[in-house]
């Protein structure tokens, strides 16, 4: 088993996990001769055949399978090295603390989180949801180091002297309705066409801001509130009403659900930004950058 390899082990992998060597040339970036040539270098270590051809593809033999067992075990380690070393070089260590409101913690948090996790493997990162109000309360108190909230003519003034601001992502209110909607499947509506609907909005505390009603209509019917965004959205789901949902969290929609714009000329927007003292830590400033390099990609998705 020496001549067993790295490279080796990386390809006979992607060809279990995507059934072909064309699709594993593909996803490795290398020429399917290239693959070819690694699997028979492979299976000469292994002595025994690890693929069976057919018409569809390729299936591993039983020889085929311990390899790309043991290969998932071995490339992760190596990998965790990896990562280990870059840390003993990496400046940025220590702990920080972010929170986000329930719809920016859905899809963009998580997305910094992984790339804080692999670019600086030594930070150790705490997160919380929390509302606008409750983050920039735990900011001042200093119980959190990045908040992410949302700003806009709708929402309350916040204070924000002493602190900063980042811009992340700014425009976006879509609607949440159920697939079998008329709504559903049209890129845009007029915002006249939203007077007779009936409304799933959010519950909570009583200082704390929530999505309610499209922003700009007069005397919406309300059909149920609730606290949690999965009840809105299974709601929504159900047929029972429609939502306002964040553009950023619109990744996260369950089965049964669709989003639609809304041309509303009245509607001024909102934003979303990172808010921090103004002197940053070296922590604090890579979260931040991690934050608004996620966010681009999420724009740029649009």
């Amino acid at each position: 088993m020496a001549d067993l390899s790295l490279t080796g082990l990386r390809v006979v992998q992607a060809v279990v996990d995507t059934g072909s060597f064309t699709a594993a040339a593909d996803a490795l970036g290398y020429t399917q001769s290239a693959v070819s040539r690694q699997v028979a270098a492979m299976e000469a270590a292994a002595g025994a055949p690890l693929f069976v051809r057919g018409a569809r593809g390729v299936t591993p033999s039983p020889a085929g399978m311990v390899l790309a067992r043991r290969a998932a075990t071995i490339l992760s380690e190596i990998d965790a090295v990896g990562a280990d070393l870059a840390g003993l070089t990496d400046h940025v260590t220590g702990r920080v603390s972010i929170a986000a409101f329930p719809s920016a913690a859905a899809v963009l948090v998580p997305r910094t989180l992984a790339r804080l996790r692999d670019d600086h493997p030594a930070l150790i990162v705490e997160f919380g949801e929390a509302s606008s109000p409750t983050q920039l309360r735990q900011l001042r108190a200093h119980r959190i180091d990045v908040a992410v909230i949302g700003v806009g003519p709708d929402l309350p003034a916040y204070a924000f002297e002493g602190l900063r601001r980042d811009l992340l992502l700014d425009g976006g209110l879509l609607l949440a309705v159920p697939a079998n909607h008329r709504f559903a499947g049209r890129g845009t509506i007029p915002v006249t066409e939203l007077r007779d609907e009936p409304w799933i909005v959010g519950k909570g505390l009583r200082d704390d801001p929530q999505f309610g009603a499209w922003p700009t209509l007069d005397h919406p019917r309300i059909a149920y509130a609730a606290r949690e965004w999965p009840t809105r959205l299974g709601l929504v789901a159900t047929g029972l009403g429609i939502a306002v949902l964040p553009e950023v969290a619109a990744a996260a929609i369950p089965a049964g659900v669709r989003t639609v714009r809304v041309d509303d000329p009245a509607w001024l927007g909102r934003a979303m930004v990172a808010v921090t003292f103004r002197d940053r830590s070296p922590e604090v400033t890579a979260t931040v950058e991690a934050l608004r390099h996620e966010a681009a990609q999420l724009r740029a998705a649009r």
